[in-house]
């Protein structure tokens, strides 16, 4: 159940109000409007008045509530109307007029509108539209001509429909810690409708502002971005002449008197105001962190198979850097991503944005490697020959995003978490679609059985407690294929495979045959090492292979995850 608040100001705003409650809607969506509860059990209703001019009727609610406000005359505050619609989840049970009248009496005596048994409390009516959810309006001035406390009233009302959920069985929501993204009002939904638009303009403009947050380099290049996207920035100048803050609207999307409709960056989301856009592209500006040179693909998915010993660790900055950070990867992954994934992807990257932002500051010093990696593949678009490149970063984000889900739970950020679980569907499916035809025309050049079973040997000595999964998996064949191609290019097959194992557990592996396969074709593309060289290398893996593994969270991680969506290969 969402209520959402929303103050009118204006010495006719309690009549626009009515009006609008009472008419046909900004798309005829109005279709029984009528009242369910008021201040007093016996209000005019203009929807049940069958034998008056219904403008009448209107005009009589309109000044009864509006009474105590008017005897205040000049005294009466700037906002005098209080306007919550609630609404219920599409799955939820339809509920009765009684039903919706109690839920109203509950909103309003929790946000301190009337108060329980407060008969001296604000006038106030719920207006009933549909099945799905009901209008409050109430005006802000008290019946003994005092002003309402209401502190904190978006908190009180949030905090009262958790519990209204639980006892109507109704769809429980996550509760928020004040850091999601504000939605799109039914008026900002049905003006893009009207527009042809597929969504809201500040949906649109949260997600263009977004990637060119996570593409800019310096904040010259942010804006340019958002110019070539039809982006209009007004900016908010300080006495100085200094940028203060900056607004953003959409062409087409004008007010009543033509004029473009501007969004600040903060309503937006709230990372998104200009001092904190200009924070996150400072800390990873191009004079901030050298990238080595190298394949793109590579670097970024060896930074992204970071992420989760970064989120095991005690250091919260760090690890909530490295998610906004895995956040921006995400905005950008789908404007270089093949056309049967781009969908999946926009979807998966549009609701892990709320796991990006919590309570705690983030430090994003330690991400900048992912963040100029994938800056670098969707500047550059750099060839990645079968796919293999793109199916590798999903394999480690898909990882990234299960840790990321677990270390929202254990801080009990509910509605992060739920946004990272959302993004691992929308995420397995993409990797699905790239991967699959990968790793068929891998098999397609399987090696000599006389190889395989050289190469199963030397699995077994380096990850005997996988072996006997991985030799049996389907994809065994494609893991013998890149291990035969990196002998082929000058690596010693052993210590690759001993490399490979060495990088990371497999125990949190749900495939630890895939997992294996990428990480050998990125092994195998680089520069092959001397003799000496390789030899070294293997006594190195071998030794750090007898040092005991610290345990991991796949556990917990693996077990929010629905079965048929598991994170790990």
């Amino acid at each position: 159940m969402i209520p959402k608040i929303i103050l009118g100001t204006g010495p006719n705003a309690t009549r626009r109000t009515i009006g609008y409650l009472f008419g046909k809607g900004r798309a005829n969506e109005h279709t029984d409007p009528h009242l369910v509860a008021s201040w007093n059990g016996f209000a005019p209703d203009p929807g049940r008045s069958p034998h008056r001019n219904p403008k009448e009727v209107e005009d009589q609610l309109a000044a009864q509530l509006n009474q105590p406000v008017k005897m205040l005359g000049e005294k009466a505050p700037k906002y005098t109307v209080w306007h919550c619609p609630v609404r219920a989840a599409p799955e939820d049970p339809i509920l009765t007029d009684a039903q919706w009248a109690d839920i109203a009496r509950r909103i309003v005596a929790a946000a301190g509108i009337a108060p329980e048994g407060d008969e001296e409390a604000c006038r106030w009516v719920a207006v009933r539209h549909a099945d799905d959810h009901i209008h409050i309006a109430a005006t802000l001035v008290r019946q003994d001509g005092k002003r309402p406390r209401r502190d904190h009233d978006q908190r009180a009302v949030q905090r009262e429909a958790r519990k209204i959920e639980v006892d109507y069985g109704l769809r429980r929501l996550k509760p928020g810690d004040g850091t999601a993204a504000k939605r799109p009002t039914s008026k900002e939904h049905f003006k893009a409708k009207r527009l042809g638009q597929d969504a809201a303009t500040r949906d649109v403009l949260r997600l263009r502002v977004r990637r060119a947050v996570a593409a800019a380099a310096d904040e010259a290049e942010f804006f340019a971005l958002l110019e070539a996207t039809d982006v209009t920035v007004r900016l908010k100048l300080g006495p100085s002449g200094d940028a203060l803050g900056c607004n953003f609207a959409l062409p087409g999307d004008t007010n009543d008197k033509g004029e473009p409709v501007f969004y600040a960056g903060s309503t937006l989301a709230p990372d998104l105001s200009l001092p904190k856009i200009r924070e996150r592209i400072a800390s990873t500006g191009p004079e901030s962190v050298s990238v080595p040179s190298g394949n793109p693909w590579h670097q970024a998915t060896a930074a992204t198979e970071r992420i989760p010993s970064h989120l095991i660790g005690s250091d919260e900055a760090v690890a909530q850097g490295h998610l906004e950070v895995l956040g921006g990867a995400l905005d950008l992954l789908p404007v270089v991503a093949p056309a049967t994934v781009k969908a999946d992807l926009e979807r998966a990257a549009a609701v892990f944005e709320r796991a990006t932002r919590s309570r705690i500051t983030g430090d994003r010093d330690s991400a900048c490697v992912l963040r100029r990696s994938i800056q670098t593949i969707w500047r550059d678009r750099p060839p990645d020959g079968d796919g293999a490149g793109f199916a590798m970063l999903l394999d480690t984000m898909l990882t990234a995003v299960a840790y990321a889900m677990h270390w929202h739970r254990t801080r009990q950020h509910a509605q992060q978490e739920a946004a990272a679980q959302q993004a691992l569907i929308h995420l397995h499916t993409a990797y699905a679609h790239i991967a699959e035809p990968v790793l068929a025309g891998l098999t397609h050049r399987t090696p000599s059985l006389h190889m395989k079973r050289r190469y199963a040997h030397h699995l077994q000595e380096a990850a005997p407690e996988h072996a006997e999964r991985i030799l049996n998996d389907p994809a065994w064949d494609a893991l013998a294929t890149v291990l035969a191609e990196a002998e082929s290019a000058g690596h010693n097959a052993s210590t690759v495979l001993d490399q490979a194992v060495g990088q990371r557990t497999l125990d949190d592996a749900r495939n630890p045959a895939r997992a294996l396969t990428w990480r050998v074709r990125r092994l195998g593309e680089r520069h092959a090492p001397s003799p000496l060289a390789q030899a070294a290398n293997a006594r190195s893996s071998r030794a750090t292979q007898l040092r005991p593994t610290p345990p991991q969270p796949h556990a917990a991680a693996n077990e929010a995850t629905p079965t048929r969506h598991r994170p790990r290969r």
